[in-house]
């Protein structure tokens, strides 16, 4: 983007600051409101966009605001020759944690994050969207006094599967290109299947079992070409047992995945069951709810240890 565009006002009251980070269509940048002085976040798309979505995304946002976990929306509009969308500023994404903390989550920071995940996609659900496109990248934890919250960004790829008023569901549908990330898509999303409510609860499914352990089977698999790739990456899925994938975990994983996989394609999941076998899991490990998260227990022993090395040198 050019320096002029930095000098950029949105909506006559907020100021362009510097770029924070990249969706699926456009990129993020810090933004000030000039009357409050408060911090948000900007989405830029160029006019000139192949396939401009930031109004279709600003659209979804709308219907889905109000709802934990659900970044709200200030302003849409257009400036220059950008399509802008105006939003709460959020934390670091839980990849961006994941690594923060070596690439292993503990078993209790799953589970937290496990309980709320189920939350987020059911609330989506009930207001008749699919999320099309759920991986770490895509969740991000508040800032502040809602440091525990997660919340769920980049609607791009969010779909109706369903009337909102009559609740008629979409038709089942085949030879589908794979929309979303291919890491995390669900095995019917591979096999062309249009997709709908199991989707986006298996593809959640394989996030906690990256969490867990750190990788994926099927990562880094090397291909001449993305079709072969994205089969490649199909073959390993199809052909990794549940049991093999989720070995040296406890069994509510396998549980949670088998279930997923087992829905017809206009199945409402069972999202009480599915939190409540992890809640279960969680008081049987004796572990606290008190939002303790590794990266907030790693932070302090970073900080801990940063401050003991500066005592040490005085």
């Amino acid at each position: 983007m050019s320096s002029t565009a930095m000098d950029l006002r949105v909506g006559s009251k907020y100021r362009i600051g510097r770029k924070i980070g990249s969706g699926s269509f456009g990129d993020i940048y810090l933004g000030t409101n000039i009357i409050s002085g408060e911090e948000i976040a900007i989405k830029l798309e160029s006019v000139k966009a192949k396939h401009p979505q930031l109004e279709y995304e600003a659209r979804v946002y709308k219907s889905l605001a109000g709802g934990v976990g659900i970044p709200f929306v200030r302003w849409f509009g257009t400036e220059c020759d950008y399509n802008a969308m105006v939003m709460d500023l959020l934390g670091p994404s839980l990849e961006d944690l994941f690594n923060f903390c070596n690439r292993k989550f503990s078993l209790k920071t799953v589970l937290l994050l496990a309980d709320q995940l189920i939350s987020r996609i059911e609330y989506i659900h009930a207001k008749s969207f699919i999320h099309r496109d759920i991986k770490p990248d895509n969740f991000l934890m508040g800032i502040g006094k809602r440091g525990n919250q997660v919340n769920v960004i980049d609607f791009g790829l969010a779909k109706k599967y369903r009337d909102p008023k009559t609740h008629f569901h979409i038709p089942y549908r085949e030879n589908k290109n794979l929309t979303g990330t291919a890491r995390y898509a669900s095995i019917n999303t591979h096999l062309g299947v249009e997709q709908s409510r199991r989707d986006d609860m298996e593809s959640l499914g394989y996030v906690m079992l990256y969490f867990c352990r750190g990788s994926l089977p099927w990562q880094g698999l090397k291909a001449a070409t993305k079709k072969q790739k994205y089969d490649r990456i199909m073959e390993k899925k199809m052909t990794t047992s549940t049991e093999v994938l989720c070995r040296g975990f406890p069994n509510e994983f396998a549980i949670y995945l088998n279930y997923t996989r087992s829905l017809r394609f206009d199945d409402k999941p069972d999202y009480s069951y599915l939190r409540k076998i992890f809640r279960d899991l969680f008081v049987r490990e004796g572990f606290q709810y008190d939002y303790v998260f590794d990266w907030t227990v790693y932070k302090y022993q970073k900080n801990a240890a940063a401050i003991a090395q500066q005592n040490a040198r005085e």
